[in-house]
């Protein structure tokens, strides 16, 4: 029989868990239409939208490493007002959930962009990018009273489900998953890249403008999944899991960890077609274990351990 791969997070329905990962498929998703069938996938994060357009950081702003790939891109956009015009337009007709990711320099400027977004209709949910590594000024999720404020403010105004992109660089990943519970996230997205750095031996020079990036990639999977694993343990909203996955086996590793449903993006840059191939493997791993239904894994590996602790 062939496994449900369907799923439901932040209230709504998905045909399977496989969503791309924000600022990698494309410049908003909808260029890649000629190459792999878009309406298969789960859902379609956009690249960080803000309220006002970005240039971004200067070049080179991206620079391979051993196991995954440095960027600094800096939230180079056209702003909301240009992304409703045509962009979100386009995406609406690909036929999956479109999911925006919004980012902003301060709470009224995070409020306004979503504010902007109620107005058109189509936006399945709102993922707000509070851990972007490169920008100058602090991480918003680090600072937790601007973290809450940013949430709060946002979910008053919001039409749809909110989802709280946090960074994994803290000591206690379930406190700051916790805060954003509270503040009234309705799914959180775990985790962001992680700033690092590389340099040119050839020029002694950094291989980034702004010598640290952000560093996605296969490297950092096992990072990412613990965090999803820790926050799990005490958050009853569900998680996006992201960091890493390259292939179907990753994306159940962190399922079994406590994601809900998970995003691809370093894989998807490599080839478009890692995407519909990570569904099918999916579907591949659930079938060989006889497992009717992609829900049944979420969190599984607490089964595993408790089983283990009874020494059975």
């Amino acid at each position: 029989m062939k496994p449900d791969l369907s799923i439901e997070f932040v209230g709504i329905k998905f045909k399977n868990p496989v969503f791309t990962a924000s600022g990698t498929f494309g410049y908003y998703g909808y260029e890649v239409v000629d190459l792999i069938p878009l309406e298969k996938l789960g859902a379609i994060v956009t690249k960080t939208i803000t309220l006002e357009p970005r240039s971004g950081n200067a070049q080179p702003r991206i620079a391979e490493v051993t196991s995954g790939m440095l960027n600094t891109i800096g939230l180079q956009n056209i702003g909301v007002k240009s992304f409703v015009k045509e962009p979100l337009s386009n995406l609406l007709k690909i036929g999956s959930p479109v999911i925006v990711s919004v980012a902003g320099s301060s709470v009224n400027e995070y409020v306004e962009t979503v504010k902007i977004l109620n107005l058109y209709s189509g936006v399945s949910a709102i993922e707000l990018n509070l851990s972007c590594p490169n920008l100058k000024k602090k991480i918003v999720c680090h600072d937790l009273p601007l973290m809450q404020d940013v949430v709060k403010s946002v979910k008053k105004v919001s039409n749809v489900p909110i989802i709280a992109k946090l960074s994994p660089l803290v000591t206690d990943i379930s406190e700051l998953a916790v805060m954003a519970q509270s503040a009234g996230a309705d799914g959180i997205t775990l985790a962001n890249t992680y700033p690092a750095m590389a340099i040119d031996l050839k020029t002694f020079k950094s291989k980034l403008s702004t010598v640290k990036g952000g560093l996605s990639g296969a490297c950092i999977k096992p990072m990412s999944v613990r965090c999803v694993y820790d926050a799990y343990q005490d958050i009853k909203i569900p998680i996006l899991g992201c960091g890493g996955i390259m292939t179907g086996e990753d994306a159940v590793e962190f399922m079994l960890a406590g994601a809900t449903v998970v995003s691809v993006g370093s894989a998807s840059l490599v080839s478009p077609e890692n995407l519909i191939k990570i569904i099918d493997e999916i579907e591949k791993i659930l079938k060989e274990k006889n497992i009717k239904s992609v829900k049944e894994i979420i969190g599984a590996v607490n089964i595993v351990k408790n089983i283990c602790q009874k020494g059975l």
